[in-house]
């Protein structure tokens, strides 16, 4: 089974003052709109405002929502990746203002700086107060709540506080591609390969407070591992099934796929091309697409069976 180390990151000394979600949704200034994006099965979108729309410098991958971490209101937080080695950041888009805000990932370093977090970010979990990162090869990366920070120029900053790493001893070798959190509170990871190769979904416990549970060898084990499909973007766990969320490149539509491992079936044209990762609020699966001019937030309904 996959295994993963939770590793205490160093504590940064360039840190400005805490500021809370609160705060940060209520400074938001960027605004989303409603837009239609195509697909069989979506049935809401919004996009990005015109600058971010068409950027070719950050690429929009994981997402996580208010349900995932048990929250009531519809707050979303989407992970974009930098093609100019800038690292990542982290969008909080408040559904109900449609406004959102961007808030760079940092890593501290070992001379008590903050420097960019270089990883793909192509998934998210957001559990409680925890936002856990995928870092593909490099297992995961996990920022807690309390940490979002304004420095004194006003820029808002979040740094890492945990690095889970692949353990030593295992073997499976994860690629962590993709995160959600299912609808039971288990973390799921996936992980990405091409149209001809089969990869696995695994699953972890988390604990109340949202972060992954360990043994008493701290290491936390993953309690399920199973085959799914090629060219896998995203999944999660709903209602004893897989919803899992397929790209077939920038102009052909995405689709879905649903059921039990080993019995999954596909739902051709479900979503807009380019679809990522995703999050289940208990009614509708969400996801976003990363293509310039073909960037949405959108959700789709499931069939029932």
């Amino acid at each position: 089974m996959p295994r993963l180390t939770p590793t205490p990151l160093p504590v940064a000394t360039e840190l400005g003052e805490p500021v809370s979600l609160e705060e940060v949704l209520a400074g938001a200034t960027q605004r989303m709109r409603r837009a239609f994006a195509p697909g069989l099965r979506v049935r809401h979108a919004l996009t990005w405002d015109a600058t971010d729309r068409h950027d070719q410098r950050w690429w929009p991958q994981g997402i996580s929502g208010s349900a995932d971490a048990g929250r009531a209101d519809q707050v979303f937080l989407v992970s974009w990746y930098s093609k100019a080695g800038a690292g990542v950041r982290i969008t909080f888009a408040d559904l109900a203002t449609r406004r959102y805000v961007h808030v760079p990932l940092a890593l501290p370093t070992t001379d008590g700086t903050l420097g960019p977090l270089s990883i793909h970010a192509g998934g998210l979990a957001w559990r409680g107060s925890w936002l856990h990162v995928a870092a593909t090869g490099r297992g995961l990366y996990s920022a807690h709540l309390d940490d979002l920070r304004r420095l004194p120029d006003g820029a808002l900053i979040w740094p890492v506080r945990l690095h889970h790493q692949v353990a030593p001893d295992d073997t499976a070798k994860l690629r962590y591609s993709f995160l959600s959190v299912t609808e039971q509170g288990a973390l799921l990871a996936g992980e990405y390969g091409g149209p001809q190769t089969a990869r696995r979904l695994a699953r972890f416990d988390l604990d109340p407070s949202g972060t992954l549970q360990v043994g008493v060898d701290g290491v936390a084990t993953a309690t399920g591992l199973d085959v799914a499909v090629p060219s896998m973007q995203g999944a999660t766990r709903a209602r004893d099934r897989y919803l899992l969320m397929v790209s077939r490149g920038r102009r052909r539509p995405g689709d879905l796929w649903t059921g039990p491992a080993g019995r999954l079936r596909r739902h051709s044209f479900a979503a807009p091309p380019g679809p990522e990762d995703v999050s289940w609020d208990g009614r509708l699966l969400w996801s976003v697409t990363e293509f310039p001019g073909r960037r949405w937030l959108f959700a789709l309904r499931p069939p029932r069976s």
